[in-house]
């Protein structure tokens, strides 16, 4: 894992919008991640690149609060999905937490992304209520968390 670089926009931006492809399908319409602006993302150091010999296979947007650990999103490329690389990500996530000193992983989702949800509570996320998206009318969002142990 390391550290995004400015030059690795284009990249960052080109896996989320083909590892959230099946969602805008569903959803109708792109899900926040791809729409996000990622350059102020990788100047606060919020994004970690998963490679794969010289290929970007995942990708993990982890934002850094006073109490929890918030993730923004996780994203791995098409020709890298059903290899667990989802939950090595997850597991960097609470690595990072755990470094932090931060108590709490806290995640959102779609409430239509079942697939992801089911992953989520698998890897020991709870969820925590759900909420009308406010930047998408009609959409519901998951909150889910999980505590982190100090020692792993």
């Amino acid at each position: 894992m390391r550290l995004a670089r400015s030059e690795d926009l284009a990249a960052v931006v080109s896996l989320t919008t083909a590892a959230y492809a099946p969602y805008t399908a569903l959803l109708g319409a792109a899900p926040i991640p791809v729409t996000e602006d990622y350059a102020p993302r990788i100047e606060r150091g919020e994004i970690w690149l998963r490679e794969e010999g010289t290929e970007l296979a995942g990708l993990i947007v982890l934002e850094r609060h006073p109490d929890h650990a918030m993730i923004f999103s996780v994203a791995v490329a098409p020709a890298f999905q059903s290899k667990k690389l989802g939950i090595k990500l997850l597991k960097f996530a609470d690595e990072q937490a755990r470094l932090w000193g931060l108590p709490e992983v806290r995640l959102y989702t779609n409430s239509r992304m079942e697939r992801n949800i089911a992953l989520y509570s698998a890897y020991g996320y709870r969820e925590t209520g759900r909420r009308p998206n406010p930047y998408r009318p009609g959409w519901t969002v998951v909150d889910m968390a999980k505590s982190i142990d100090k020692a792993a």
